[in-house]
């Protein structure tokens, strides 16, 4: 009996599938990671990168992330039937997210851990905080420092706290390309490639 080795993956290919007739549209100026997953009808803009083991599933209405904005490391985003997910521009989408059929405005954070609900409305420059739980239909005004489960809006973000809460999204927007030209596979020496 033969075993057939796993096919490597060289760094051009992504791990991007249709679902039926839905395929994702990816801007050439874009970043996803070989070990994220997206499927189905995901639009990527411009300068959007996707890490490390996040997973995009849209297979009954669309995710639409905007310019500018990273899904990180473990972020799950999906979709329900008449819950669409529209990420705004230069949005933060945190380490290990769970955000769902939901409407997140242009320049937000959404913290490491947290969870957004079908039918949520994040406005702009809103800073959902590490494992906030922001409920189906909720709706967050702009500017606003929600922390809890169940979140809760506890102030009014200032000035200089919307300035830093956009260094994340300018830093991935440098890192993506860093890693679009510098990451490549290699092999350990006493391991076999393509083997765990």
């Amino acid at each position: 009996m033969s075993r057939r080795r796993p096919k490597r993956r060289t760094k051009e290919e992504r791990v991007i599938y249709a679902f039926n007739d839905k395929v994702p549209q990816l801007s050439p100026h874009c970043w996803v990671a070989p070990s994220a997953t997206v499927v189905g009808d995901i639009l990527l803009e411009e300068d959007v990168s996707v890490w490390w083991g996040a997973v995009m599933r849209a297979e009954e209405e669309r995710i639409h992330i905007g310019a500018g904005s990273n899904v990180q490391d473990n972020a799950v985003l999906h979709v329900d039937p008449g819950f669409p997910l529209l990420i705004g521009r230069n949005v933060t989408i945190g380490h290990l997210a769970m955000v769902h059929g939901c409407t997140v405005g242009d320049g937000s954070l959404i913290g490491i851990g947290a969870t957004v609900l079908n039918g949520a409305r994040i406005g702009r420059d809103c800073l959902i905080g590490a494992h906030a739980f922001i409920a189906e239909g909720k709706e967050i005004p702009d500017r606003s420092l929600v922390l809890g489960a169940p979140g809760k809006v506890v102030r009014t973000l200032s000035d200089e706290d919307v300035e830093r809460m956009r260094a994340p999204a300018a830093v991935y927007q440098q890192r993506w390309k860093s890693y679009a030209k510098g990451l490549r596979p290699i092999s350990v020496p006493g391991t076999v490639p393509g083997q765990p």
